[in-house]
Formats: structure tokens, C-alpha cells, sequence
């Protein structure tokens, strides 16, 4: 034994030597063509094929991350953190969890319809310290994927695409989900141009604590899930894979609870669109471009975001000022101030939701909401831009229940036939129950009972107050028919 060790150690130390030997005085523009047929001669007796993805993608003078290494990283960090003994930990998305990944130069193996396969995280250190503008531009990471060559369609074809795919859902199930807002258009320049800036979005709202009915719930929920998985049905179709809502209803009804229960259920971000600080139809477009699939885009109390309901009987009003401009030259005063205004019009806006430019992302929701549903243009909110229309009105007594179980933990109460009785005789938002239902003493032996005998005094205050109101409009219509009546009689005499 002690031989065969012997003679290990020499022939080590002679090959050694001998490549010490060709780096130092081997010429080296004969050395590309030595390594290139050492490679060729090595392929023909070694079996196996080699794929190296790097970390970083060269594109001109950018420089940017591999979509593909990100998702092999997560795809890894997924399936393989289990056998390999080397790992890195992070912390990601609501800083609670810990994500596992393979440390460098460590090597673990994958298998893929009964075929194995070996993953090896790697990195190359540069022997000369160089500058660079980019701080981890002097350590390339890369990962490679080594399998025998007589699976290279099955990889190459099939395996790639489902590590990638995979890789994909991971991250996007891992990420930390962001709320957006537009900046204002002299942001979008420079060396730190940014046209949409985040915070996380940690928004507690889901379908389960939404107040409204059971069913319509239920209807809402299915509606948003086909619509997540219906992508090659969108191709098939030939329509861009989006989806338009209308939340309409009078103001603390929920529409913007609604819309976070939304981002929680599909785990989407939210772009919170700001007409009034967009210039024209092409900041808007730019907008646009710059969202991310897997998004909603909301538009909040559009009716009350531009003009857009009067723009095309401004038009009409433009052309006849131009009539009597020619009768006279006098121009009008009060125009100064027309040009700060936003320049977006109704076109600009509807080329938004379903024009060409809106199919430049995919998996996408365009959520409007308005108060008034009525002063809404009907292009706007015809179906096709926006598909469903959903109306959030006043709480029922379903929608109670839900908010009683949320803030006083409640599922009956021998008041409830009160509330149930007076809900149904007057209106009242889920947003003023919800603040009736809050405890407001830390003192109270009974919170709930206490929690709900405020809301049935509020409930009945509500009632009165829109009993004297009924009562008033009544006779200001009545002395209003008797005066036109008058009016009608003294004309005949």
C-alpha cells in the first residue's frame, strides 16, 4: 500500500512539473490551439456535457443580473438545500422568513424524469485588483449543470425550461410585494431616474375579512383565480392576458380594502396611478411600459382624477368659441391657467386600458373606482376595458356578521335581531359599523355588548336624521309643484 502511495505522490508531483514547465516556457500563441485540441480530445472519451449560466449579461456598457441564474438560485435554494452541506442563509420578504441556498463551490445533484444530474455553484476571483463601478463585478459567479450527453435533448429541451419556470414561481412567492406610486415627470431623468417609486406592501385585507355578502364574495374570488391560470386561453384568443374591474359604490363601502384583498389573493404588486400629476397621453404611455407583470394598476375615485366625462362636450364648446372668435378677435381672459393643467384625454386614457401599448405586460388587473358611477363616460367602463363591474354598497346584515366576528370575535348576540331589524330599515356603510364595532374602553366587563348597543343608538340616530331629511325633501318638492301650479294659473288669466 505504502508503494502504491509512493508512486501516486510521483506521478502527482512529475505532472505538476511538467505543467509548471509548459506555462513558463511554452509559447503562448501556440497555447489557444494546444487547449483547443486537448478539449476535442478529451469530449471523445469524456461522456458528460457541460452548461455554465453566469451571474451577470453583458449588454453594452450595462451590465445587469441573469433572469436565468436568479431563477436556477431559487430553483436550488428550493430542491437541493436539503442535500447540500454547504448552505447560505438570507432573510426575505416580510423579514421573518429564511431562505437556504448553496454556498459556493458546492455541488449537489438533481434528478429529472429518472435522469440524474449534478448542479455546482462556482466562482472565479480575478488575480489583479481591478476598479469597478460595480461591487461585485470582481467575483463571477456561475452555476453548472453537468449531465451525460445522451440526455441532451431531454435537458436542453424539456429540464432548462422547468427549472426555470420553477424558479420563477418560487421568487415570485418569496418576494416582498410593493406598493407604487407615479413621480413627477422631472424624476424620470438622470442618474437616478426612477418613474415609479415603493414601499413594501404589507396591507392586511383578504376576501375573509372583507364585509359584504358570502356569494358575491365567492364570485369575485373564482373570477380571479380562472383569470390567473388562463394564459395560453388568452393567447388562444387573441386578446392581451388583462383584466378590467369597475368598484363602484358610495364612499367607506370598501373599494380600496377590496383592492388589497385582490393583491393578497393573487400575491400581485399595486401600481397606484395619480392622473393629476401626469402631463399627457405619452407620460402616460411611459408610465405604462414601466409596470411589471403580476400587477394591478389602480386608478382611484377616477371621476374625480380628470375631466375625463366633460372632454367631449369641451370639444364641442372649443369648436363654437372658435366661431365667435371669428365674429371676435377679442380673446377671452382666464386661459393662463389650462396649461399647468394634465393634458391626458379620454383617448389617451382608453388606448391605456386596451389599446396596443397595454399588451406590452401580461398578468395584469386595471382596477377602476368611482362614487358616481353615472358621470363616468360609457366608453370607458363598457365591457371588454372593464369586464366586471362590482358595487359596493351599503352593509347588510351578512356583511355585520363578518365585521362583528373580525372586531368583537361574535358569532351571535341576542342584539343582533336589533341590528339585523335596523339595518334593513336605513342605510349605513360598513365603515361607520366597523368604527361603532371598535372598543373604545379597555375597562368594559362586556366590550361586545357595549360595542354593539353604540351601534344600534348610531343606527337609529342614522334612521331618524334620514326620516327628517325624507320629510323635508318632500315639502320642498310640494311647495315647489304648488308655486310652478301658481305660476301656471296666473300665465292663463
Amino acid at each position: 500500500m505504502g508503494e502504491m502511495f509512493a508512486q501516486l505522490g510521483s506521478v502527482a508531483a512529475g505532472a505538476v512539473f511538467l505543467w509548471a514547465m509548459f506555462q513558463q516556457y511554452f509559447p503562448h500563441q501556440l497555447r489557444p490551439y494546444i487547449e483547443k485540441y486537448s478539449h476535442n480530445l478529451v469530449s471523445f472519451v469524456y461522456p458528460y456535457i457541460q452548461i455554465t449560466v453566469q451571474e451577470f449579461t453583458e449588454n453594452g456598457f450595462r451590465r445587469r443580473r441573469s433572469e436565468a441564474y436568479a431563477a436556477i438560485e431559487n430553483y436550488l435554494s428550493a430542491n437541493s438545500s436539503t442535500r447540500a452541506k454547504r448552505l447560505k442563509a438570507d432573510i426575505v420578504k416580510d423579514s421573518q422568513s429564511v431562505v437556504l441556498s448553496m454556498d459556493d463551490h458546492e455541488e449537489v445533484t438533481d434528478e429529472f424524469k429518472g435522469v440524474k444530474l449534478w448542479w455546482a455553484s462556482n466562482k472565479n476571483t480575478p488575480k489583479m485588483q481591478v476598479i469597478s463601478f460595480y461591487p461585485a463585478a470582481d467575483e463571477k459567479r456561475y452555476y453548472s449543470l453537468t449531465f451525460h450527453k445522451q440526455y441532451r435533448d431531454l435537458i436542453v429541451g424539456s429540464y432548462l425550461n422547468h427549472v426555470i419556470k420553477e424558479g420563477k414561481a418560487i421568487a415570485a412567492r418569496n418576494r416582498q410585494r410593493k406598493l407604487y406610486t407615479n413621480n413627477p415627470s422631472q424624476n424620470w431623468y438622470g442618474y437616478k431616474k426612477s418613474v415609479w417609486s415603493h414601499v413594501a406592501f404589507e396591507h392586511p385585507a383578504t376576501f375573509e375579512t372583507l364585509a359584504m355578502e358570502s356569494k358575491k364574495k365567492e364570485e369575485i374570488v373564482n373570477d380571479l383565480t380562472i383569470f390567473r391560470t388562463r394564459k395560453e386561453y388568452y393567447s388562444k384568443i387573441g386578446k392581451a392576458w388583462k383584466r378590467g374591474y369597475l368598484l363602484y359604490g358610495p364612499p367607506g363601502t370598501g373599494k380600496s380594502s377590496m383592492i388589497a384583498a385582490m393583491a393578497n389573493l393573487l400575491n400581485y404588486d399595486i401600481y397606484d396611478l395619480e392622473l393629476t400629476s401626469v402631463k399627457d397621453n405619452t407620460e402616460l404611455r411611459k408610465l405604462l411600459i414601466e409596470t411589471t407583470s403580476k400587477s394591478i394598476i389602480v386608478i382611484e375615485d377616477i371621476d374625480c382624477s380628470l375631466d375625463l366625462t366633460g372632454q367631449r362636450k369641451k370639444k364641442k364648446e372649443k369648436e363654437e368659441e372658435e366661431e365667435e372668435s371669428k365674429d371676435n378677435p377679442i380673446p377671452k381672459k382666464g386661459k393662463e391657467d389650462e396649461s399647468k393643467e394634465s393634458k391626458v384625454t379620454l383617448s389617451g386614457l382608453l388606448n391605456f386600458i386596451d389599446g396596443l401599448w397595454s399588451a406590452c405586460g401580461e398578468e395584469r388587473l386595471i382596477v377602476f373606482t368611482t362614487n358616481y358611477v353615472e358621470k363616468l363616460d360609457p366608453a370607458l367602463i363598457r365591457r371588454g376595458r372593464m369586464d366586471k363591474h362590482i358595487e359596493l354598497s351599503y352593509c347588510c346584515f351578512e356583511a355585520f356578521k363578518v365585521l362583528a366576528k373580525n372586531y368583537l370575535d361574535l358569532d351571535s348576540h341576542h342584539l343582533f335581531v336589533s341590528v339585523r331589524r335596523l339595518l334593513e330599515e336605513t342605510n349605513m356603510t360598513p365603515a361607520d359599523v366597523a368604527e361603532n364595532l371598535m372598543p373604545k374602553s379597555i375597562s368594559t366587563d362586556d366590550p361586545g355588548t357595549a360595542c354593539l348597543e353604540n351601534l344600534i343608538q348610531a343606527l337609529e340616530t342614522a334612521k331618524e336624521e334620514a326620516r327628517v331629511k325624507a320629510e323635508k325633501e318632500a315639502k320642498e318638492k310640494e311647495e315647489e309643484e304648488e308655486r310652478l301650479k301658481g305660476e301656471k294659473e296666473a300665465k292663463e288669466k
